[in-house]
């Protein structure tokens, strides 16, 4: 369950993307992050124990305001205050994005935006900068554990990334935890996710005996070689783009389209042979000089 479940979410090596040469605007977008107080959450231990965590979403409930459960007989026990304590998340500040200020909304419209036309809050993502881009894909994916499409950006995670950038205070433990909350609420059709922050969890619950840890995807721990692949990734789709936009049609369609033409034309001249074989046999022109044709008299 876990390798198909929580690995599409990412993990941030914030020692490495701090630095990544060449790219202000992304060691930006990661100090912003930092800053933010998810250095903690995002950049926890890259293990997850994937027993574990079945046992976890089978039998965790939430219980006066705390999540419970049992794996492998033993009882466990995680408060909101534990939760922040072992990520060292920010308890103070907003908890509803719809409070960001409209102004900054309004500004990071165009900060966000690739050509500097200000974008709309809820468009698609390749209009932002490719630090943007990845800013919304971890949001999405590790944050608030979005399954489907991720070509689109919603309101609230554009608001959320305004938050961030601006470096804004936001009580990111009580975001989190009510996101985990809903994972565990049976009657919320919640998508699982944070594999390995439950697994670094369950991990610092001492009557807990964990098994054998699975490494947690490279290619999903943001460094700077994986950032530069989503960047090159997102390039070579942008140039597709463009050139499809540019008039250049597709040799499937102009076959399709051939074959769909000439398939129309049999099917005209047909339609004409018929036609006139039909009408030539209800009515023949008479030449000059020929005797009528008279009917024969049936013999009785």
């Amino acid at each position: 369950m876990a390798s198909s479940t929580f690995t599409n979410a990412y993990l941030v090596d914030f020692e490495s993307v701090l630095n990544i040469p060449d790219n202000e605007g992304m060691q930006n977008m990661f100090k912003a992050l930092e800053s933010s107080g998810l250095r903690g959450f995002l950049g926890c231990k890259s293990v997850l124990y994937e027993p574990e965590l079945e046992h976890f979403f089978d039998t965790a409930l939430i219980h006066g305001g705390d999540i419970t459960g049992v794996i492998l007989g033993k009882y466990f026990s995680i408060s909101p205050s534990r939760f922040a304590g072992v990520f060292e998340l920010t308890t103070e500040g907003l908890s509803d994005f719809s409070d960001v200020p409209r102004n900054l909304v309004s500004d990071a419209r165009k900060i966000f935006s690739m050509s500097g036309v200000p974008v709309v809050p809820h468009g698609k993502k390749k209009l932002l900068k490719y630090e943007y881009r990845l800013l919304n894909d971890i949001l999405a994916k590790s944050i608030t554990v979005k399954a489907g499409s991720f070509d689109a950006v919603t309101t609230e995670r554009f608001q959320m990334m305004t938050a961030i950038h601006f470096w804004l205070k936001v009580n990111w433990s009580k975001i989190l935890f009510g996101v985990l909350e809903e994972m565990v609420d049976r009657t919320v059709k919640k998508s699982k996710g944070y594999g390995a922050q439950i697994s670094v969890l369950l991990n610092n619950v001492p009557v807990l005996t964990m098994g054998e840890a699975t490494p947690f995807p490279s290619s999903k721990i943001l460094s700077p070689n994986t950032v530069l692949t989503y960047i090159t990734t997102n390039q070579t789709a942008d140039t597709r783009g463009q050139s499809d936009e540019g008039g250049r049609t597709p040799v499937a369609i102009v076959k399709r389209a051939s074959k769909s033409k000439k398939k129309s034309e049999s099917t005209i001249d047909a339609l004409v042979e018929i036609i006139l074989e039909v009408v030539g046999s209800k009515k023949r022109p008479e030449t000059e000089g020929s005797a009528p044709v008279v009917p024969k008299k049936r013999s009785r």
